[in-house]
C-alpha cells in the first residue's frame, strides 16, 4: 500500500470512528492522536461496535469482533489491519 493510500485510510478511518461516537470525538482529533489508545480519546465500546458495521458497509468486508478487537486499540493499529485485509482480498 502506498504512503498517500495509507494516509487516505487512516483519514477514512478517522472519519468514521468520529461518525461512530456520533461526533463526541473530532476526526482531526483521532487522526492527530493516531498512537493514543482510542478508550483514552473517549471511544467506548458502543461505539466501536458501530465502527464494526462502518468498516463492512464502507469497505465490503465481514469482520469478526474476534478478528479486529487488537486492532480496535489505535487508529494507526486499526489501519494497518485493515490495509492487510485489504491486500489479502486484491
Amino acid at each position: 500500500m502506498s504512503a498517500a493510500t495509507a494516509a487516505e485510510l487512516r483519514q477514512k478511518l478517522a472519519e468514521l470512528i468520529s461518525v461512530a461516537c456520533d461526533g463526541e470525538v473530532s476526526a482531526e482529533r483521532i487522526a492527530r492522536d493516531a498512537e493514543s489508545p482510542l478508550a483514552v480519546l473517549g471511544v467506548g465500546s458502543l461505539a466501536r461496535l458501530r465502527l464494526i458495521d462502518a468498516i463492512e458497509d464502507e469497505f465490503g468486508l465481514f469482520v469478526e469482533a474476534d478478528d479486529i478487537f487488537e486492532a480496535l486499540e489505535t487508529l494507526s493499529a486499526l489501519a494497518d489491519w485493515l490495509g492487510a485485509r485489504l491486500e489479502e482480498t486484491q
